[in-house]
């Protein structure tokens, strides 16, 4: 037991630069309360006193600002920074050195029994605010950006962001480029006049020479009376003669 004490206290050192000392990690940290409280109550639950359990749980809760449900199973060097909001739902599994931050909620999406709350596999890291809902896998290695929101799997070594979560790393390399410049993003309306802008100024050009050659032929420049479409032109053809050049407008 002693052994187990000292490896999460050195947990907290390892991951908090601000755990200096021993007596600090020991008197500052409700996170480290939580898990200890935690695994008394996890006991208790596991021998047919989920009642006593439940309530200890929610004592805890009321000290720690974190609410663990005792049928949690929890890993080694399991570590809670700050802490306050987090949410760990009873069918719960997290694996070892994992780490969550201030606001995680490990939740269910309804009300089925059985397995419905999320697996972390070891040296999963979750950010501040994210949530990981229904019964999912968070493979070993991966990490979910604060403020995600993940209802699917997740392979090992990857990171997830946004909502829902997505992937966008995995084994180190990103596989989605995110454009963070949001004041680029397009203006629909400007993009239709300017597509229109450029097919008039075609027409002006191609009505222009039109012109030039009807006036070289002593040709009037427009013919008497408007010429009836035949049936051999193609509606590619139109279409074409429509846009200019072949250009399709995108709005």
């Amino acid at each position: 037991m002693f052994q187990r004490v000292k490896q999460d206290i050195q947990a907290v050192k390892e991951r908090d630069p601000a755990a200096v000392t021993t007596w600090s990690v020991l008197l500052n940290y409700p996170g480290l309360h939580a898990v200890w409280w935690h695994r008394q109550h996890n006991w208790l639950w596991r021998h047919g006193r989920k009642g006593i359990a439940r309530w200890l749980s929610q004592v805890a809760r009321f000290f720690t600002g974190i609410e663990i449900h005792p049928g949690a199973t929890i890993g080694e060097r399991f570590f809670i920074d700050h802490g306050m909001g987090v949410v760990i739902g009873e069918t719960t599994i997290i694996g070892d050195d994992v780490t969550l931050y201030q606001g995680v909620t490990l939740g269910g999406t309804g009300k089925e029994r059985g397995k419905r709350h999320p697996t972390l596999e070891d040296w999963v890291v979750v950010g501040v605010g994210a949530a990981v809902l229904g019964d999912i896998t968070i493979g070993r290695g991966s990490r979910v950006g604060g403020g995600a929101v993940v209802v699917n799997d997740v392979p090992p070594n990857c990171t997830v962001v946004g909502i829902p979560g997505r992937v966008v790393v995995r084994e180190g390399r990103k596989i989605d480029a995110i454009d963070l410049h949001h004041e680029d993003l397009p203006d629909p309306v400007v993009e239709m006049f300017r597509c229109m802008q450029r097919r008039i100024d075609r027409l002006e050009a191609r009505l222009a020479g039109d012109e030039a050659v009807s006036a070289e032929r002593g040709e009037p420049p427009f013919p008497a009376r408007p010429v009836e479409p035949t049936d051999e032109a193609s509606p590619s053809a139109e279409a074409e003669l429509e846009t200019g050049e072949g250009e399709t407008c995108s709005y």
